[in-house]
């Protein structure tokens, strides 16, 4: 490699070559150029430049209306997201951002997605903020695009975790729920909710979410308190909801049922306890020398008392001779049947099934089938009931120790294998829960579940990703009546009043007390004395309504309710989707005659780095507002949204984070650089490049140079891809889309080409330039905004942009795809081709990063000679290589 003042020539020939050495050159001299650059880490670093001071002061330009920063300051080094999080956000919401635009003309297409109401009790953890992080991407992306956009907030009121809340406090005092009665603990609930109810929204606005608070809803506020008596009232009527006794999930310690969603089963240690079912009359049996008892295994030794049959498969050969006949309840010395169902599996454990109806769903179903009696064995707090003889009033796991010693005392035991158990325990208080046949009120599902089934499959509403729709039609068509009665005193008390003296037979179902009295007058008496039904609804019953009852439904002159529904997304976890989402679409279709969202978004589970799922256990919680704290809520929202896809877990790291940090860090310091490149213009300038980005600027290109060319038809290429990709839902491809054309095309080959233009003598391209960087940004940040809203805001809030038109950039316009010149794309490629060449030469020759070095040029393309000359000095710039 040659030394000293390098020369370049470009020579026609058969390709294109780089080598070192002297050269004659042909091209002009060029300007010298200041090395302003950006490191990976979003750093700004400056170098002695040829001729130029390399200190250079950055200056955002004054503005002309009021901001919440002043922008006239000169921009930190680094972004500090603590310094306009905060201050954006208070003035987003106080400026009424957050409000749905519009008038509510008929021909307007709003946009609306309601939030899945955070428990009141909770904390933000990371679930929450990735369906924050998701919905507001929607959200703001289509108030840019000009729909009239509601994000609908509210918390639930969370049944069984705010009662345990509330019990906890009273027990630190030494008190109970019992003792103070239900009107004053139902009180101290709300009471509670009151000083504590608002900590969850608090947090989630930390998260950036442009929801429209003023419309806030939860689910126990006296209008939805309506919705859900109405809904009560009507499917009672039209003979949905009745009252009878099933088997449900019973939880012991809080003594109430609960929902399959409320249950977490664990793989736990237990054993498996095989013991021998007497044949009862077995004379012939020991005389033939055959078996005088069924060999029988179970994991609840305790349940035998409430056995009401022996099952075996029809075609086992090891038990038919037994099928029909009579065995003996151990230790209770009850008889039962053997009988047969393809329900049992031959191969597991000995082939014979024992039954308990009251206490196992399966058995309960085999029960049913075969007419068996229904035995329940257990108190509500799980002690063994009068049933079971002397076990009665043990607890059940103390009665299953003292039933296997006596099985063992009597010689019935056979062995005690050690064995893995899936335990149901209580999601709330941790208890094993037992199935219980218990009178409860429920919901009759079938002909709710044809319409739903109906509107997936017809395309009215749409699941994304789509392979959950074969899981959502596969529970539809599988349904079960559903338990909608809770043992708890906080929630929706049950609008039924029983007459008394009638065991409970007969009842009154109205929407209150006057109206249950009026009616319970006309058709008993007028000395007619009622009781309310103390349970209150399954949250989820309050939940289903959600989509209409916060549009104030059933309200038929709600502005809300025929303006905004049916809604156009909802966005929540696969992981609810039955729970939850099906349940909305049989509600919302029942109750409304349509269905309650077009869209269906279903996003994964977060879990740590290596797919684990996080939990205090394991020690590998991500805290998002200790997150938030260290990082800025920005690099928190993309790390979640651009490492996941539709219905995929996301694995998130603290590098992640910390890379996206690092973006929001070069992003900032991109825009330092653009906003120091505008000090001192002339007013027409200023004027122009205000209104840059409507102006007919996109559709004017052919007049710039190549690198301009180039960059802005790469950008409106990702206008076109990004915007694609929202409208289908693929968020994270999105986001990854602006990642890569800012850091990888606009800051790493358009800055630094810029620069040969900042620092040369050619005014027109300096204003070609300027013009070129502002409305690239100014696109960018309005691409970038639903993603990483603060940051963007922040930055906008500093470049040129009309402000009579638009004065922030949450309600500015989404970029409109504008002309493309695929021929510069090709032809700058064939430069940056060129200059990564020569980068590569350098490396392998171990040439001093900053060593300048002599090229030569050897091309039979005249088009590309001519460009390399008209842009010699982007290759002076990131090729190292020195001009003459």
């Amino acid at each position: 490699m040659g030394t000293g003042a390098a020369r370049w020539a470009f020579v026609p020939g058969a390709g294109i070559a780089g080598r070192g050495g002297s050269a004659t050159t042909r091209c002009s001299r060029l300007p010298q150029i200041s090395r302003f650059c950006l490191d990976r880490a979003g750093a700004i670093r400056t170098y002695p430049s040829v001729g130029r001071s390399a200190k250079r002061t950055m200056m955002s330009m004054s503005t002309q209306m009021e901001t919440p920063f002043d922008t006239s300051e000169e921009m930190a080094t680094r972004y500090d997201p603590s310094k306009v999080e905060q201050l954006l956000y208070t003035w987003w919401e106080s400026t009424g951002a957050f409000k749905p635009s519009g008038d509510g003309s008929p021909n307007e297409d709003p946009f609306v997605i309601s939030m899945p109401p955070p428990n009141v009790t909770g904390g933000l953890h990371m679930g929450h903020a990735m369906f924050t992080t998701l919905e507001d991407i929607m959200t703001r992306y289509n108030r840019m695009k000009g729909r009239p956009t509601l994000w609908l907030p509210g918390t639930d009121h969370a049944g069984i975790a705010t009662q345990l809340q509330v019990e906890k406090t009273l027990a630190e005092e030494g008190r109970s729920r019992q003792e103070i009665g239900r009107e004053a603990f139902v009180d101290r609930v709300w009471q509670w909710k009151m000083e504590k109810g608002g900590y969850i929204t608090k947090q989630i606005r930390r998260l950036g979410a442009s929801c429209d608070w003023s419309r806030e809803r939860f689910t126990m506020d006296e209008k939805l308190c309506e919705a859900v008596v109405a809904t009560f009232t009507t499917l009672h009527q039209r003979g949905l909801i009745y009252r009878g006794e099933y088997m449900v999930n019973w939880s012991p310690n809080l003594q109430t049922a609960v929902s399959d969603l409320e249950v977490e089963f664990t793989e736990e240690d237990g054993f498996l306890y095989h013991f021998e079912y007497g044949i009862a009359d077995s004379q012939d049996l020991e005389a033939e020398g055959k078996a005088t008892y069924l060999p029988v295994a179970t994991t609840r030794p305790e349940t035998i008392l409430g056995d009401t049959a022996v099952c075996v498969h029809p075609e086992d050969e090891r038990y038919k001779h037994l099928i029909g006949r009579q065995c003996v309840v151990p230790i209770t010395g009850r008889t039962i049947p053997i009988i047969t169902d393809d329900y049992v599996d031959m191969e597991f454990g000995t082939g014979a099934l024992k039954i308990t109806p009251g206490h196992d769903i399966n058995d309960y179903e085999i029960g049913k089938r075969h007419q068996l009696e229904t035995m329940c064995i257990l108190n509500k707090d799980a002690t063994m009931n009068e049933l079971c003889g002397k076990y009665a009033g043990m607890d059940r796991f103390e009665c299953r120790k003292a039933l296997w010693k006596d099985l063992e005392e009597n010689g019935i035991a056979i062995k005690a294998e050690k064995y893995t158990n899936r335990v149901p325990r209580s999601q709330r208080g941790g208890e094993v829960v037992e199935p219980l046949v218990s009178k409860q009120w429920f919901l009759s599902m079938e002909s709710l579940a044809k319409p739903a089934l109906e509107a997936v499959r017809s395309g009215e509403i749409r699941i994304v990703p789509e392979r959950f729709e074969r899981t959502y039609e596969q529970w539809l068509e599988n349904i079960h009546d559903w338990c909608i009665s809770r043992q708890l005193w906080w929630g929706h008390q049950i609008p039924v009043w029983y007459v008394d003296g009638t065991n409970e037979n007969e009842f009154i179902v109205a929407a209150n007390e006057e109206e249950a009295y009026e009616m319970g007058r006309e058709k008993f008496g007028s000395d007619v004395a009622l009781t309310r039904d103390t349970d209150v609804l399954d949250t989820w019953f309050s939940s289903g309504l959600w989509p209409f009852s916060a549009l104030d439904w059933p309200e038929d002159d709600s502005e809300d309710l025929g303006r905004f529904y049916p809604t156009t997304v909802m966005e929540t976890g696969y992981d609810i989707l039955f729970f939850w989402v099906a349940r909305m679409i049989m509600m919302g279709i029942e109750l409304t005659g349509k269905v309650p969202f077009q869209t269906v978004y279903l996003h994964g589970l977060v879990r740590d780095s290596k797919g684990r799922k996080m939990s205090k256990t394991l020690g590998n919680v991500i805290d998002p507002l200790e997150v938030i704290d260290n990082y800025g809520t920005d690099a928190l929202r993309y790390s979640l949204v651009t490492g996941s896809t539709p219905g995929q877990d996301i694995s998130l790291s603290m590098e992640r984070i910390e890379t996206n940090r690092n973006f929001a860090n070069k992003l900032w310091n991109v825009g330092r650089y653009i906003v120091g490149s505008l000090a001192d213009l002339a007013e027409e300038e200023r004027s122009t490049l205000d209104n840059v980005f409507h102006s007919n600027f996109r559709n004017e290109i052919g007049g710039l140079a190549l690198p301009e060319r180039y960059i802005i038809s790469r950008l409106h290429q990702l206008e076109a891809v990004v915007s694609d990709s929202l409208e289908s839902y693929s968020f994270g491809e999105s986001g990854r889309l602006v990642h890569d054309f800012l850091w990888d095309e606009f800051a790493d080959w358009y800055i630094e080409t810029s620069k040969t233009r900042m620092f040369g003598d050619d005014e027109d391209a300096k204003k070609e330039s300027r013009k070129t960087l502002v409305y690239v940004l100014d696109s960018c940040l309005r691409l970038l905004h639903p993603f990483m809203p603060f940051v963007t805001e922040a930055l906008w809030q500093r470049i040129p942009h009309n402000r009579e038109k638009e004065s922030a950039l949450i309600s500015a316009a989404w970029p409109e795809v504008g002309q493309v010149d695929e021929e510069a794309i090709n032809r700058f490629n064939q430069i940056q081709a060129l200059t990564r060449m020569v980068r590569n030469a350098r490396l392998e020759y171990q040439v001093e990063p900053q060593k300048k070095i002599e090229m030569t040029v050897v091309a039979d393309d005249d088009e590309l000679l001519r460009d390399l000359g008209a842009e010699a000095g982007i290759l002076a710039l990131m090729a190292k290589v020195t001009p003459d």
